[in-house]
């Protein structure tokens, strides 16, 4: 039995005719597992957080080998440099040959700040209150609210 020799992988490893020359970018980055479901990579896409050359695209704009596009997932732009055009998924173990994840590391760290800091997007007191905002609401709110014990009450001094 041979073994096998892994070193000299190359695009080849995809499906014969899966590779094009060119691909639409919402099916490429569907494909490639960048967004789960191609319509998510639609509403990206139209929503301006996919750029190519730094500018917006359409989801019909057509990629070719060598194209570098920006993906914006707040806080992060991710960037992949393509190295392959396809139109149909590809398991996990193939994205090396269908793209190059070209992000600078600065974004890699700024998305570990905003792990570590906890929210980023929500400013304090807009919103729906945490756990803890409504323990202490409900803290503030209960000895005050009839401004008397329900243990001091007594129905037979109110009835003659």
């Amino acid at each position: 039995m041979a073994a096998i020799d892994n070193s000299n992988q190359s695009a080849a490893q995809l499906r014969p005719g899966m590779v094009k020359p060119t691909a639409r970018i919402d099916k490429w980055l569907w494909a490639s597992r960048i967004f789960k479901t191609r319509s998510v990579a639609v509403d990206a896409i139209k929503n301006g957080r996919v750029e190519i050359g730094g500018a917006n695209v359409k989801p019909s704009h057509i990629i070719k080998v060598g194209d570098r596009i920006d993906v914006r997932k707040p806080p992060v732009t991710y960037s992949f440099l393509v190295k392959a055009c396809i139109e149909q998924r590809v398991g996990a173990k193939l994205l090396p040959y269908v793209y190059e994840n070209v992000t600078d590391p600065k974004q890699y760290e700024l998305l570990e700040m905003s792990r570590i800091s906890g929210f980023v997007d929500r400013a304090r007191g807009t919103g729906r209150p945490t756990k803890k905002e409504r323990r202490a609401l409900d803290a503030f709110v209960e000895p005050a609210l009839f401004g008397f014990d329900d243990d001091g009450w007594d129905d037979s001094d109110d009835n003659p």
